[in-house]
């Protein structure tokens, strides 16, 4: 992958509303609005997913994350805040770009967030516990 919507726009070929920049992401408002306020963190670098990435990138890019979720609060003042970061299409991602969703939420907004709940028993939660550490969590 070489090029993205979000490459573009942090190259300024696209028009965006950017509220924040560095020189490792740039931050803009999402052109399809959920709710006043609505930003995305994406990387400057082009990288499809946050697997893509190594720790000190995803970090900066969920440092301003959290920065944009503290100034979308104090400017728009939503009752809650969704921060929502998608891998591949099977995970929604819909832009092959690693970037944070930053979305101020209102009761009754319409956004909706469910899965199925598998509540498996303790023995399996702690046989994939074993599978996870066994990958030395690298």
């Amino acid at each position: 992958m070489t090029d993205s919507v979000f490459a573009r726009i942090a190259r300024r070929e696209i028009p965006a509303a950017i509220v924040f920049e560095d020189d490792r992401v740039i931050a803009f408002m999402d052109a399809g609005q959920v709710n006043p306020g609505h930003v995305l963190v994406a990387t400057r670098r082009v990288a499809e997913t946050l697997l893509d990435l190594d720790e000190a990138e995803a970090a900066h890019l969920f440092a301003v994350a959290h920065r944009m979720a503290r100034a979308v609060q104090q400017a728009f003042a939503p009752a809650g805040i969704t921060l929502l970061q998608t891998n591949r299409p099977a995970g929604w991602q819909t832009v092959p770009h690693v970037h944070v969703h930053v979305l101020p939420r209102h009761e009754g907004d319409g956004v909706g967030l469910v899965w199925p709940r598998m509540d498996p028993p303790m023995a399996q939660l702690q046989a994939w516990a074993d599978q996870l550490r066994a990958t030395g969590l690298r």
